[in-house]
C-alpha cells in the first residue's frame, strides 16, 4: 500500500498568505509540491517573504491583494480566479480578522466587517472555484476555523459566531460535494502565537491560564498548523471530507 503526501502539479490558492497561519500553510504546501497563488489585504505584489520562500522551494508563485471586507472586490477576483486557465486544485480559506470588545459593548460596523471577512467572503471565493472543481470531479478545499468553532469565548462574539459558521458551513459543502470529488474539511487552530493572539499572550494572567491548561504546555507555532493542510490537501485526506481538525495541543481533550 502506498500513501502519498505530495502535491506535485497541483496549485494551491492560500487567502490570509501575508503571515502568521496563512503564510505556514503556504510554505507547507509548496514544500509538499503546489505552485501558489498567495491572497492578502497587505500583500507585497512583487516580492513579499512568503514569495521569496516559496520561490527558493523551487515553486511558482502569484500575489494578490484583496480586501476581504470588500464584498464586490472579493466578487471581481473570485470570478478573475475562476476563469483562469489552470485551474485551482486546492483552495485555504485561512483569511480572517478580530475584534475584542464585550457583547454589550460590540459596535456593529465590528460585528459586520469580522462576519464579512471570516465568513461570507470565504463563501463567495468558495463558490466560485468549487464550480469548476466540482465539474472536474477532483478538488480540495480548507477552511480556518477555531477552538471557537466549538466553545464560546470572552469578549469575541462576532468571531465565535463567525467561526461556529465556518464549522456548519464545512459540513454543509461537504454534504454537497464530497460524492462529486470535492472533499470539504476545517482545521480548528489551538493558541498559536501569531497577531491574533497578542492581547492574551500581553496578559500574564490569562496567558497563565492557557498554558496551564493546554497538556503540550506551550503556545503553538504557526507551522504547527501547516502539517495538516498538507494532509487534507493530498491524496492521504482522500475519504476525510466534513472534519473540522483540531490542532490544538490537546486543549479540547482536557
Amino acid at each position: 500500500m502506498s500513501i502519498s503526501f505530495a502535491l506535485h502539479g497541483s496549485t494551491a490558492l492560500v487567502t490570509g498568505a501575508n503571515r502568521g497561519i496563512g503564510r505556514a500553510i503556504a510554505e507547507g504546501l509548496a514544500a509538499a509540491g503546489a505552485d501558489i497563488i498567495g491572497v492578502s489585504s497587505g500583500i507585497d505584489p512583487h516580492g513579499s517573504a512568503v514569495q521569496r520562500s516559496v520561490e527558493a522551494l523551487g515553486r511558482r508563485f502569484e500575489a494578490h491583494r484583496v480586501d476581504f471586507a470588500d464584498r464586490a472586490a472579493v466578487t471581481r477576483f473570485a470570478r478573475l480566479v475562476a476563469e483562469r486557465p489552470e485551474p485551482v486544485d486546492i483552495l485555504v480559506n485561512n483569511a480572517g480578522t478580530i475584534a475584542r470588545t464585550p457583547a454589550l459593548d460590540y459596535p456593529l460596523d465590528s460585528w459586520d466587517t469580522v462576519l464579512e471577512v471570516n465568513l461570507s467572503s470565504q463563501f463567495v471565493l468558495t463558490q466560485a472555484l468549487a464550480r469548476r472543481m466540482v465539474e472536474r470531479g477532483a478538488g480540495r478545499i480548507i477552511f480556518t476555523a477555531s477552538l471557537l468553532s466549538f466553545q464560546g469565548g470572552i469578549n469575541v462574539p462576532a468571531y465565535t459566531a463567525s467561526k461556529s459558521a465556518v464549522a456548519g458551513l464545512t459540513k454543509a459543502l461537504a454534504n454537497e460535494w464530497t460524492g462529486r470529488g470535492v472533499t470539504v474539511n476545517a482545521i480548528a487552530p489551538g493558541y498559536i502565537a501569531t497577531d491574533n493572539t497578542t492581547a492574551l499572550r500581553d496578559d500574564p494572567a490569562r496567558s497563565r491560564a492557557i498554558l496551564e491548561r493546554i497538556p503540550a504546555g506551550r503556545w503553538g507555532v504557526a507551522e504547527d498548523i501547516a502539517g495538516a493542510a498538507v494532509f487534507l490537501a493530498g491524496p492521504a485526506a482522500a475519504y476525510v471530507s466534513g472534519t473540522v481538525l483540531a490542532v490544538d495541543g490537546g486543549w479540547l481533550g482536557r
